[in-house]
């Protein structure tokens, strides 16, 4: 079983919406990538949507997030 994060301008736009997307290896069922991201991330995963390319797009409960799709804080500079 693999998962990994998809990091891109699209998934970082879903990821503010409690949507976030990752890669999955070939033959994984909904129910086996839901389980893996609750067992990795330690979240609560509300809905799966697969498409045929291999990614799935994972949606939370209100107030969940996962690390690795929150944008770093910038820092204001002095002038």
């Amino acid at each position: 079983m693999l998962l990994k994060p998809v990091i891109t301008e699209k998934s970082m736009t879903l990821a503010q919406t409690g949507q976030f997307t990752f890669g999955f290896s070939g033959g994984m069922s909904k129910t086996q990538i839901k389980t893996g991201i609750e067992n990795l991330f330690k979240v609560k995963v509300v809905k799966v949507r697969t498409s045929r390319q291999n990614k799935a797009i994972v949606v939370l409960q209100p107030g969940q997030t996962i690390e690795y799709f929150e944008l770093p804080k910038e820092k204001k500079k002095k002038l």
